[in-house]
């Protein structure tokens, strides 16, 4: 385990690099003729990229992608010098010498970003790493139908790159039976097809899952990889990766008609053990638990009562008798899964892991 021990009010956030290794296997198993790149954008779903990324390195990872510039910079000495490393917002005007004096591959998303980093490589002189995005149903980001068909009918717009990679974003993989996965599935064979020399990437973390016919040269799941289920409704595949802690700091028993927390929003009906723990929002636990979490307690289930404030979270342990102050609650972890968390939150697993924020004490038990 690495990492300066926590002071004892601080609650502390254990990520195991272990268990993320041991999910990148499983997904290259389920995806054996493809790569599988490490998505660590957002700082590894909040868990940490600097942590992460090399543990995944050590494991055979070759392929990183993040969001931004900035977060490749930062993330680009820890990396071993044959990893390439793609930023999936593609190069603004004013980045094109970022990427070059670092050896980053932007992901290029429209045609004027085809035409900056061309433009880029003529200038220098030489052919610089690309790939290129295209839409095939998310309306998000990537060439569109029209900006497709452009680049297709004119190969000159890709003078001075060197394409390492096509690729577009699945838009429901966790729904098996949806039919945008078809319609994109069809769109991508076609493109595809027109860069038969030129390695290819659709599948995400669900994706994998999904169907081989996506896998093609490189698979980019992100929340798999951080132990969220990329099979909702089917049993997770995917080890546990997080665990948040945080200490109880008083316990105290009221009775009716007390009410707990801001805005008296729980009244008690009887006598009630109510245990305070030193964590809340400002450290990313989301304010949509109030009333709703669970925590665990001396190997037990309590309901978070009351509304999550900036600091505290209050629950009702009046079943457990035993709590006292000092004792650790569990907000996250195994026995109590993101993916719980996150329904109970009224959101998704991904919003729970990148909320976390840096107050919490960070933990990291390392891979073997």
């Amino acid at each position: 385990m690495t990492g300066t021990e926590p002071l004892p009010s601080a609650a502390v956030l254990t990520i195991d690099l272990a268990a993320v290794v041991a999910n990148h296997r499983r997904l290259a198993a389920r995806a054996p003729t493809a790569q599988v790149a490490g998505v660590v954008k957002a700082d590894a779903y909040g868990l940490g990229a600097r942590q992460i990324a090399p543990a995944l390195a050590a494991a055979g990872c070759r392929n990183f992608f993040v969001a931004q510039l900035g977060e490749a910079l930062a993330l680009k000495p820890h990396l071993p010098p044959d990893a390439a490393l793609y930023v999936l917002n593609g190069v603004l005007a004013g980045e094109d010498q970022h990427y070059v004096a670092h050896a980053i591959t932007p992901v290029l998303n429209d045609l004027g970003q085809v035409a900056r980093w061309s433009e880029a490589a003529r200038r220098i002189g030489r052919p610089l790493p690309a790939a290129v995005h295209f839409d095939t149903g998310m309306s998000r980001l990537g060439l569109t139908a029209a900006e497709a068909e452009a680049l297709l009918a004119d190969a000159s717009r890709l003078d001075g790159l060197d394409l390492r990679l096509v690729m577009s974003h699945l838009v429901a993989s966790e729904e098996a039976e949806h039919p945008h996965n078809a319609l994109q599935f069809e769109r991508f064979a076609v493109l595809r097809r027109r860069f038969p020399h030129v390695r290819a990437s659709l599948a995400n973390s669900s994706g994998v899952f999904l169907s081989n016919q996506c896998h093609y040269d490189l698979v980019r799941p992100g929340a798999a990889t951080y132990g969220i289920n990329p099979l909702p409704g089917q049993a997770n595949p995917m080890q546990s990766v997080a665990t948040l802690t945080a200490r109880v700091l008083q316990v105290r028993t009221i009775d009716p008609p007390e009410a707990v927390g801001y805005g008296a929003t729980h009244r008690v009906t009887g006598p009630t053990r109510i245990a305070t723990i030193g964590c809340g929002y400002a450290d990313g636990w989301l304010r949509s638990l109030s009333n709703r979490g669970n925590a665990i307690l001396a190997g037990m289930r309590v309901p978070v009562v009351g509304r999550v404030s900036m600091d505290l979270i209050t629950l009702d342990v009046t079943a457990v008798p035993t709590v006292r102050t000092g004792d650790q609650a569990v907000l996250m972890g195994a026995d109590l899964p993101v993916d719980e968390v996150a329904e109970r939150a009224g959101t998704n697993g991904y919003e729970v892991l990148t909320r976390l924020g840096p107050r919490l004490h960070r933990v990291y038990r390392a891979a073997s």
